[in-house]
């Protein structure tokens, strides 16, 4: 009975972390898809443009690191912001059920609401997290392809 009050505590005492990781994704979401907006104007009036800041003195597999450490932070954005959103979504869950279970149903439905909008932001950012990943990632794999034939190195 005490490992069951203790997991719910811990439980509990979670719920505004993952709350305000959640508002911290959806944030971070909203300026990555910005930023990557401003990078498809860029691109399309400059087709030239690149974002791979390629040195010479590199080597392909510096490239390739570099690459993936800068669409890193977007593809964990697309990864865990999913969890967290179901995390935000499960803590409140038991204290509505037991409202209901106790006649108690407006303050189940305010419980339940407040769930609800943090899964939903969370997929939100997950959605656009998932599109920039996906769009930067085309992008930069095309940009170091540029530069394996310019180096001439083979595939």
């Amino acid at each position: 009975m005490w490992i069951e009050s203790g997991f719910s505590w811990v439980a509990q005492a979670l719920l505004w972390p993952v709350l305000g990781l959640v508002a911290l994704a959806f944030v971070y979401a909203l300026w990555v898809g910005g930023m990557a907006l401003a990078e498809a104007w860029q691109r399309q009036r400059n087709p030239l443009f690149r974002s791979l800041v390629v040195a010479p003195d590199l080597s392909m597999e510096e490239l390739e690191l570099q690459l993936v450490r800068q669409i890193e932070p977007v593809r964990l954005l697309s990864r865990l912001s999913p969890m967290l959103g179901l995390i935000a979504t499960m803590i409140p869950l038991g204290p509505a059920l037991q409202s209901v279970a106790a006649g108690q149903g407006q303050q189940a439905l305010a419980v339940f609401s407040g769930a609800f909008a943090g899964v939903v932001l969370a997929l939100a950012a997950a959605s656009v997290g998932l599109v920039v990943y996906s769009v930067r990632r085309r992008w930069l794999l095309a940009e170091l392809l540029v530069e394996r034939k310019v180096r001439g190195v083979s595939t």
